[in-house]
């Protein structure tokens, strides 16, 4: 720890992020970099604690899954020597340009100083470091030495499935990685906006693990356009990364109405005409003049909240069926515990700016949806609820009276998703769990098939993007020991 009392003397500071007024014009990233000098001083805040929670990576007391010694990178930042900082970070952390971008920041929640002051800038001081190493060309590929002759296929370019192919290329095996839409990435290409994610930074990623030697094989749908059977047996090891796609939808009155879609294909189909056409050609689900309703309180909500703004809708409402959070931390969520909070994102950020309020509407649920003459969505029937124990279990219950009716002409559904997709997994006959995510022994990512593993979501289940990359990991440290024996 470089300045002892660092944390005493500064405060914690993030750099200003472009204004609403200004962001909401365009589809450029609005998180900016601090000046060295002032990232400097953020990095003297980091204590070096005798036992530093930032990177525990425990489901229940928070951190880094990744593992990352971040109070090392900080001292080092600190110091002025970002080129050592960034070779420490990426001895555990393989895309800190996704996860200084997209994480939620764990290592912030359970940060020691964050017991009784605001705590460390881990992420922006991570995200940073690694785009100042870019800028500076210091990023360059990894090519293995020595190959082993082994061939190992892996299903999806999500987080999980490029941490995954990264660390088995540089094992010295033959990767090649399969997506079936026309961009790799996976989320982080069509789930996330260009505006919290620009695309340019997923793609130089790409880039540099093409470059490394791994092959990477577009609008190739295993089980569709290549049978999934073939590919197990065409393969040394094949590891499913295929995430957890498959959304969970809204059974209600008026379902089948027009105008109503999942959150997931209102994005992606944005963030792809974005790409193709920006958005001239007019291949996309638009907002534009319409009352737009958000079912979903979460972060895929906000993003639905963002790129309606961004279309030009003419009001937009978030339902979120859980009660409001409090600003502070309650008695039951103590830290090093992930702290559940209310927070304002960048969303709600700029629905206030525009029409004054804040979008989200709690313990608020849709009763009903009513449609016009057309077939098209024109209201949304909603009603207050409470929580009640129903025989151990708590369930929302309507509260009579107060039902209210919201105008909407477009019916974004922001509920999470269910698992992954079942076509591959029946096809190859692999076991799921109860929640129909791929089955595998506990702490372990080999499944009921000899030579195929699973990792991220389609494994763990919907999650973030630091625990897909982690799990891509240890699946290609079990792998890589299966093409050994």
């Amino acid at each position: 720890m470089g300045k002892p009392t660092g944390f005493l003397e500064y405060n914690r500071e993030l750099p200003k992020d472009v204004a609403p007024e200004e962001r909401i014009k365009g589809w450029s990233e609005f998180h900016t970099h601090f000046d060295e000098a002032a990232l400097r001083k953020q990095g003297a805040r980091c204590m070096n604690c005798g036992i530093p929670f930032c990177h525990t990576g425990d489901p229940v007391v928070g951190g880094c899954p990744l593992g990352n010694l971040i109070p090392e990178w900080n001292d080092l930042v600190y110091r002025g020597k970002y080129e050592e900082a960034y070779r420490r970070l990426s001895l555990t952390s393989p895309f800190p340009e996704f996860t200084g971008r997209a994480c939620p920041a764990l290592c912030e929640g359970s940060c020691t100083l964050g017991m009784h002051e605001p705590a460390v800038t881990v992420k922006n001081i991570e995200v940073h470091i690694i785009d100042k190493m870019f800028e500076e060309g210091k990023v360059v590929p990894v090519v293995p030495k020595v190959r082993t002759g082994k061939r190992v296929a892996v299903v999806g370019s999500g987080p999980s499935g490029l941490a995954c192919a990264q660390l088995l290329n540089r094992l010295g095996h033959s990767v090649t990685v399969f997506e079936r839409a026309d961009r790799c990435g996976g989320l982080l290409m069509y789930g996330i906006p260009n505006m919290k994610l620009d695309k340019s930074v997923v793609e130089r990623r790409i880039n540099i693990l093409s470059e490394e030697g791994i092959e990477f094989k577009t609008n190739t749908a295993i089980g569709k356009d290549y049978p999934a059977e073939r590919l197990v047996g065409e393969f040394d090891a094949t590891v499913f990364c295929c995430g957890a796609t498959k959304p969970r939808d809204l059974q209600i009155e008026g379902r089948d109405l027009n105008g109503i879609y999942f959150a997931v294909d209102f994005l992606s189909r944005n963030t792809r005409n974005l790409l193709d056409s920006n958005l001239e050609d007019g291949e996309f689900i638009s907002a534009k003049g319409k009352n737009v309703v958000i079912i979903g309180g979460g972060d895929t909500g906000t993003d639905c909240v963002g790129t309606s703004i961004r279309h030009g809708c003419k009001s937009v409402t978030q339902l979120e069926i859980m009660p409001e959070l409090t600003v502070g931390r309650r008695e039951e969520n103590p830290w090093p515990q992930w702290p559940r909070i209310k927070k304002v994102d960048y969303g709600q950020e700029e629905a206030i700016y525009l029409y004054g309020k804040d979008p989200r509407t709690y313990l608020t649920t849709a009763t009903k949806l009513v449609g016009d003459s057309y077939g098209n969505i024109k209201e949304v029937h909603t009603s207050k609820v409470e929580w009640v124990n129903q025989g151990g279990r708590m369930v929302p219950k309507p509260i009579k009276g107060s039902e209210k009716i919201l105008p909407c002409q477009l019916l974004l559904i922001a509920m999470g998703f269910m698992g992954p997709e079942q076509d591959i997994i029946k096809e190859i006959g692999l076991e799921t769990n109860q929640r129909s995510n791929v089955l595998t022994p506990p702490g372990k990512y080999c499944t009921n098939l000899n030579g195929v593993f699973s990792a991220g979501d389609m494994r763990r289940g919907q999650s973030l993007v630091v625990w897909a990359i982690h799990e891509g990991r240890e699946a290609a440290l079990e792998c890589d020991k299966y093409l050994k024996n």
